[in-house]
């Protein structure tokens, strides 16, 4: 095609070197005359300049339509060699801009919608671009990484709202909390300074939770070292203000009698405010108890009023024994019916005889028993005379009894006046039972049987009567030594 159009414009080069013959000047009409002038006769040359002009003229417009035909065929191959590259461009970054967004994990939905806005933007522009040009300048990782960042200032601003929610909350948290462990202390009938000073706590703590600015500055207030101070002198200002040198101080199930210096130092060691609420102060109020217990476990008996005891009692069937009575005192022991009965035995005999041969003999016999409990005493004498003379006679004679006292029985008629000379009586029994535990001592022997039952009166701290009546059976009193 190239080659025709070289071909034609040869041709018309050759028309344009024939030469042109010159032409007559125009004769000017006469401006007298009113008529046109006659016109003359075309020359061939005339004729031939005309033709070679109008050919040029055709070639010239042949040629100039080739030329545009060629151009708007060279445009129409480049615009369409242009859309195709704009359309592979646009695939290849609508390709990589959905690789970038499908590898990236945007799972929180909220602030995925602020990356998903920046990819239609993008996305928009490339389907927008007239001009390869544009979309080769077009970097979608760019935009990419702009998305990913409002995606993550997104979640930041997201951590921060639930982070000042959790902050929220655990401050109205803390805040419960604090007046929870405080309720107990204020409900306590305070003094006013004391009370004074729980409120003044309170209020710190509360206003450093509201000033906290992070979850670990809220946690970190802890009411418990000034709950522990504040209970502490509630403690001590309850045992200052009980009557007396002692006071009962009671954990669980453990109670014991102490003086007001042995109740607070054992309340000042203790570092912690709860272990501190586990203890309860009583004030000591006496009460006497009568108990019948067994010799053995009373100290074998060995008793008297005004020893200081302690209470112990075995753990049902484990076995195990536990101190139930720290402290108390021996008021009376009565001694069993069983030690003030005697038992006495007495016998005599008499005889004599006499003979022919004036024989005399004279016997005299003297025997006691005395029978103590389950022991016998005896004693006896004799006395023998003999005489001999002519004369033989004999003659004999007897006699024994025995009695049993019962000294209740005695105690019994001295008080009702039926026995005589009774202040002699009352004195020869006074500190009768002692005298038996003392001869006991003295003697190195047991009397009385181990499982003879005493009577004894203690007195003791009226918080501790229940848990000796409930142990009575499993009982032992113990004797304090100095």
């Amino acid at each position: 095609m190239a080659e025709d159009i070289e071909a034609k414009i040869r041709r018309l080069r050759e028309l344009g070197k024939v030469s042109a013959e010159p032409e007559s000047p125009p004769v000017k009409p006469s401006p007298a005359s009113g008529k046109k002038p006659p016109r003359r006769p075309r020359s061939i040359s005339s004729i031939r300049e005309r033709e070679r002009r109008k050919r040029i003229l055709i070639g010239a417009s042949i040629l100039i339509i080739v030329i545009l035909i060629i151009s708007v065929g060279v445009y129409a191959y480049m615009q369409n060699k242009r859309a195709e590259e704009l359309r592979t461009l646009k695939t290849q970054k609508t390709n990589e801009l959905n690789y970038y967004f499908s590898h990236y994990n945007f799972s929180n939905k909220d602030c995925a919608q602020r990356a998903v806005q920046i990819r239609n933007q993008v996305l928009q522009k490339i389907q927008s671009a007239k001009d390869p040009d544009e979309l080769r300048g077009l970097d979608v990782k760019v935009y990419f990484s702009k998305a990913v960042q409002a995606y993550q200032e997104c979640l930041k601003e997201k951590e921060k709202e639930l982070y000042a929610q959790q902050l929220n909350q655990t401050k109205q948290e803390k805040l419960r909390a604090i007046e929870d462990a405080f309720r107990p202390l204020l409900a306590m009938p305070l003094p006013d300074s004391l009370r004074a000073k729980a409120v003044s706590a309170m209020k710190t703590l509360e206003e450093r939770v509201a000033k906290a600015k992070t979850i670990e500055e809220v946690k970190s207030v802890d009411p418990s070292p000034y709950l522990l101070s504040l209970w502490r002198d509630y403690y001590f200002w309850k045992i200052d203000n009980i009557q007396g040198n002692y006071v009962v101080l009671e954990k669980g199930n453990d109670k014991k009698l102490l003086s007001k210096a042995e109740a607070k130092s054992i309340l000042s060691s203790i570092t912690d405010y709860k272990e501190l609420l586990q203890y309860k102060v009583y004030r000591v109020q006496y009460v006497e108890i009568a108990l019948v217990l067994p010799r053995d476990r009373i100290s074998g008996g060995f008793l008297k009023p005004g020893d200081t005891v302690m209470f112990f009692a075995k753990n049902g069937t484990k076995g195990v024994y536990q101190e139930i009575v720290n402290q108390g005192y021996v008021e009376l022991v009565l001694l069993p019916t069983n030690a003030g009965q005697i038992s006495l035995r007495e016998s005599q005999s008499q005889s004599s005889s006499t003979s022919s041969s004036t024989s005399t003999t004279y016997n005299e016999n003297h025997a006691s028993t005395y029978n103590p409990g389950n022991f016998q005493y005896s004693n006896g004498s004799t006395v023998s005379d003999t005489y001999s003379n002519s004369q033989s006679a004999s003659q004999s004679s007897s006699a024994s009894y025995s009695y049993s006292v019962n000294l209740a029985e005695i105690l019994k008629a001295i008080a009702a006046g039926k026995i005589q000379a009774s202040d002699e009586a009352r004195e020869a029994l006074e500190s009768y039972g002692w005298k038996v535990i003392d001869l006991e001592q003295s003697s190195n022997i047991l009397v009385l049987p181990s499982n003879t039952k005493f009577l004894i009166i203690v007195k003791v701290p009226s918080i501790f009567v229940p848990d000796i009546l409930q142990n009575q059976q499993y009982l032992y009193v113990a004797k304090v030594s100095t």
